[in-house]
């Protein structure tokens, strides 16, 4: 069985709604409810012990791309993350579960929000079927380590792309 990757709030390849795209306390500029969107999976490998899920946008006019969410240590019974849940002040993700900093600087959703005119981005959320129970890491782990530990405790992964231009 292969692993999947769905959601309830877009389709592979569909723009994302402003639901999910930052909000204005952020200070980028876009005005979005910066609500993550809900996402479903099936088909997890056999060794399955955690899930971890990334939302990663290639296209940024960084040289490194930019890091928009990371959770790991997602229980292994785990098939879906709720809408919303990357709000740090909702309680909504799985226990267990570790949000860790982003290219924001700290961790929870940031939603979209690419320079004004600039082409379509690509917003790469991938789950990761990961061997270990637990990614040593904390709340305050740099985007790159987790990315790192993830490489080395991945069984499978699938992704799940939405886009993004602002006007």
């Amino acid at each position: 069985m292969t692993l999947t990757l769905s959601s309830d709030s877009f389709k592979d390849g569909d723009y994302l709604a402003e639901a999910h795209i930052l909000s204005e306390g952020y200070g980028f500029g876009c005005k979005g409810a910066n609500r993550s969107p809900h996402l479903r999976w099936s088909g997890a490998p056999e060794g399955t012990k955690s899930f971890a899920l990334t939302c990663y946008d290639p296209d940024a006019p960084t040289g490194s791309g930019f890091w928009h969410w990371l959770v790991v240590n997602i229980p292994p019974q785990t098939r879906d993350i709720a809408l919303d849940a990357g709000n740090r002040g909702k309680g909504l993700l799985p226990k267990g579960a570790l949000e860790t900093r982003t290219d924001f600087g700290r961790p929870g959703y940031g939603g979209p929000c690419p320079p004004s005119g600039d082409h379509p981005h690509r917003y790469i959320f991938t789950l990761f079927a990961v061997k270990a129970e637990k990614i040593e890491v904390s709340a305050d782990t740099m985007p790159a380590v987790v990315g790192f530990m993830l490489n080395f405790n991945t069984l499978e992964k699938a992704t799940l792309m939405g886009l993004y231009k602002r006007a």
